[in-house]
């Protein structure tokens, strides 16, 4: 067990939200998180993938209350557009569809270019 008096509080929960944010790219692209593990049996489930989205929605918003709580930056760790669907707290079809609209941009380059 680690002795939480001589972890650097800042670099702990950088460290979670980090780990909370990715759990919850995985979740959206329908990718392996720790709670596929946890229900087996649900993946056959067509709602399970939702189910999925909202804990690791949940989990990234603990965090990040946690974190402000504690008086810990943590938008460094996203960006302009994901801070506002954080601060919104709502797991809209917005966010869901616009989480990485980097990577939307650069699959429409992609494809004019196949094209």
């Amino acid at each position: 067990m680690t002795d939480f008096a001589q972890v650097d509080l800042q670099a702990f929960f950088v460290e979670q939200l980090r780990r909370a944010k990715v759990n919850f790219e995985r979740a959206l692209d329908c990718k392996h998180t720790d709670f596929d593990d946890l229900y087996p049996y649900m993946n056959e489930q067509p709602q399970f993938f939702w189910y999925k989205r909202y804990v690791a929605w949940s989990e990234l918003l603990t965090v990040v209350r946690l974190a402000e709580e504690l008086g810990i930056a943590w938008t460094n760790e996203f960006s302009s557009q994901q801070v506002e669907f954080i601060k919104g707290k709502v797991l809209q079809g917005k966010v869901l569809d616009q989480w990485n609209p980097e990577e939307e941009q650069e699959e429409e380059s992609l494809s004019h270019m196949e094209e």
